[in-house]
């Protein structure tokens, strides 16, 4: 999606650890034009599958998911980082390490939001060791729905979890691949 990478260049940043910062227009302030195009991208990426719902984790995933679940005309659902008590007892939890902020967590999904044999697509915005998007995949499974693909808006390529994903055979489209980065300078796929 030339539109994303140019925005990636022109507003990210590097931080130490290959970490990319969106934060000015995907993350922390959201450029709501922007993702509506991203929205769209995914909608005619997975236009061809039968969709129920969107799921996807708290907290960067959820306005991404929100803005495409309007083009699907689909609920999202997304997996909780931190235990509520309004959180319902009866939920489908999964671990997962994030590598930005070197923690694990345990997620979770009330299992009220997913249905036996329910198509899901997972939506998030970055996806480097793959860590997230397994341990969503791992809810879906425990839900005995089906894993309908994984849509990603930055997928850091010089990492594993795009590599593992696909060899799942799981549909995994990311609208921009970073390839590598050199001497300051992102080179896309």
């Amino acid at each position: 999606m030339e539109l994303l990478k140019q925005r990636i260049v022109k507003d990210g940043t590097l931080r130490e650890g290959n970490v990319i910062k969106v934060d000015s227009f995907l993350n922390h302030q959201i450029d709501i034009d922007l993702l509506n195009e991203i929205g769209k991208e995914f909608k005619a990426r997975f236009a061809s599958e039968k969709i129920d719902k969107i799921l996807t984790i708290e907290a960067s995933g959820i306005a991404i998911a929100v803005i495409a679940a309007q083009h699907f005309r689909v609920p999202v659902v997304f997996a909780k980082k931190t235990d509520s008590k309004n959180l319902d007892e009866n939920t489908y939890e999964s671990s997962v390490y994030s590598y930005t902020k070197d923690k694990t967590y345990t997620i979770r999904v009330s299992k009220r939001y997913l249905n036996e044999g329910e198509n899901i697509l997972i939506i998030d915005d970055f996806l480097a060791n793959g860590k997230a998007a397994e341990g969503l995949i791992d809810i879906i499974d425990k839900a005995k729905c089906n894993t309908v693909g994984v849509g990603i808006v930055i997928e850091k390529g010089f990492q594993k979890g795009g590599d593992k994903i696909r060899k799942q055979g799981i549909k995994l489209e990311s609208l921009a691949i970073v390839e590598s980065i050199n001497n300051g300078e992102i080179v896309f796929r």
